[in-house]
This record gives structure tokens, C-alpha cells and sequence, in this order.
């Protein structure tokens, strides 16, 4: 059977109404499981994990972004998670008998479903029509407020939708891409300054690993700073190597790391590659893990 993950991120993790609202679209829906929803207060941000049949992954996706355009406002928005639009970010992933290239067709439906809705859209990662927007973090760059000016520039005029902003939905970006990993890096400070200085050095803009997006983040709950990074692909930027140059940089401004958040789901592997490195395992394989070898009984 042909099945495709979807991850899509809505501005909103505050309001537990709004939220149920938006991720009833996914609840009990033929052909659509869903995975997981994670609400962050600080981000105020929600993140939903689905995986289904394509066409029923799009059909409720869809739904979705509707409900999220009633119940979200963006000009009344806050949060420490950079975002542009209320329903920010929607990436397909391929998983099993699905390829990329059938994932960039479904977000391309979906861009332009939103698009119909009067939201602009932009296609990213291997769905992107333009170079510079592969990148999420230069579609993004300005965030909803910047936006009101950036739309109007002929470079980026939207893949669908109007070319002018949506003052109370914002701009969407949709695309298809491999496994993401969103692995978080919490720190014994409350010094914003100290996290963007690590996430400078550790993500590949800055010089630093290849795979790897990073940003400081203030976690004003728990007192603390994040480093938050996507490791884009962890089959060549590993989870530890990620964690482990954190670290090495936060002992030069003398902080260590309070404990590690992982958002959403991963695949086995890359915990097996950090599980390897810890242990000092050599040759570990998944087959080696019990339950790898029951979930086929």
C-alpha cells in the first residue's frame, strides 16, 4: 500500500480549543493514521504527524488548513518559533511503495488548494520551483512581519495564491523532502546570546555540519535556552555528532546541557547510529533490535 507521512506545523500551541479543532481533521478519517500532535507553549507552535494514504493524507491536510485559516490570527501571533503563516509549514515524506517525486505532485495539489483558499504558498525543499527556495529558512527569512514587504518583490511572488499577504492567515510553505529529524538541544542558562553563538557555529550556514539547521531559542518556562536544529539528513549528519559539538561549544561559555528534545517521530536508524557511538557498539544493526524482528509476526 501506498503510504506518504505528513508533518504539517500550525501557529498555534497555546490554546488546547484551537488545536483540537485543527487535529479533529485528522481523527478517524479512512486511509489517515494519526501519529502524534505536539503542542509547545514557548514556540507557540503545534506540530502534527500523520501518515496515510496519499490522497487521504491530502484530502484531510487540506480540511485542516481551513479550520487553522478560521481559528488563527497571525497578526496577533507570538511565539519564539520563527513563523510566516498560521498554517507555516507542510512537508510530505515518502514511506512505504511512494517515491519523492510522486510527494512533490501531492504538495503541489495542496499548495494550490491553499492558494484557492486567498493564502500565498511557496514550494520548498525537492518541491521547490526556484533555487533559492529549497531552502525553508530563506523563504521564511523575515517572518510574517517582513512579509508584507517581501510578497511585493517579483522574486518572490508565490507559487500560488495572491501576490499580496494575508494579514490574518500569512503565507504557507509546502513541499516534499527526506526524513527530518528535529532534535533539540536544552541549556543550563537562560542566555539567549550563548544559543545563537552554538547554533551559529553548528549549523552549515554558519561553517559548521553539513546537514544541519540551527537557531537559539529562549525557553522562558523552564529558564533556559534551546539550540533547535533539523538535521536534514541524518544518514550523513549524524544525531551525536550534532549533540556532541553542542556541547563542545557550550563548555567554551562554561554551559552545560540540561537534557535533549526530540519533536515528532525518527526512523530506527538514526538511533541505532547514536546507540553505536555511545556503546562503542561496532557493526550495530537493526536486526540486532527484538522488536524489529516481532513487527512482522
Amino acid at each position: 500500500m501506498k503510504r506518504v507521512m505528513c508533518i504539517p506545523n500550525y501557529s498555534e500551541g497555546r490554546d488546547l480549543e484551537k488545536i483540537e479543532k485543527i487535529v479533529e481533521c485528522f481523527r478517524a478519517k479512512e486511509n489517515v493514521r494519526l501519529i502524534d500532535y505536539q503542542p509547545d507553549a514557548d514556540h507557540n507552535r503545534v506540530v502534527v504527524e500523520v501518515i496515510g494514504e496519499p490522497s487521504a493524507v491530502v484530502k484531510a491536510v487540506i480540511e485542516s488548513v481551513k479550520v487553522a485559516a478560521q481559528v488563527i490570527d497571525m497578526s496577533t501571533h507570538q511565539g519564539a518559533h520563527p513563523r510566516m503563516g498560521a498554517v507555516d509549514v507542510i512537508p510530505f515524506i515518502p514511506v512505504t511503495e511512494t517515491t519523492t517525486a510522486e510527494c512533490v505532485e501531492y504538495a503541489k495539489e495542496v499548495g494550490k488548494a491553499i492558494g484557492d483558499m486567498g493564502i500565498p504558498v511557496y514550494l520548498y525543499e525537492d518541491a521547490a520551483t526556484k533555487p533559492e527556495r529549497t531552502n525553508l529558512a530563506s523563504i521564511r527569512k523575515g517572518q510574517y512581519e517582513g512579509f508584507f514587504d517581501k510578497i511585493k518583490d517579483s522574486e518572490w511572488k508565490p507559487d500560488f495564491g495572491p501576490a499580496e499577504m494575508n494579514a490574518k492567515s500569512g503565507v504557507t510553505a509546502v513541499g516534499a523532502r527526506f526524513h527530518l529529524v528535529a532534535f533539540n538541544v536544552n541549556l543550563n542558562t537562560p542566555n539567549l546570546e550563548v544559543a545563537d553563538k552554538i547554533a551559529k557555529k553548528v549549523r552549515f550556514i554558519g561553517g559548521g555540519l553539513r546537514f544541519v539547521k540551527a537557531i537559539g531559542l529562549e525557553l522562558k518556562e523552564k529558564n533556559q535556552v534551546q539550540v533547535s536544529m533539523n538535521l536534514v539528513n541524518f544518514e550523513k549528519t549524524a544525531i551525536y555528532q550534532a549533540l556532541e559539538m553542542v556541547k563542545s561549544e557550550a563548555r567554551r561559555y562554561g554551559v552545560s546541557v540540561a537534557n535533549t528534545e526530540l519533536i515528532g517521530l525518527l526512523p530506527l536508524q538514526a538511533l541505532i547510529d547514536s546507540a553505536a557511538y555511545y556503546m562503542q557498539i561496532e557493526d550495530l544493526k537493526a536486526e540486532q533490535v527484538l522488536e524489529t524482528l516481532l513487527i512482522g509476526e
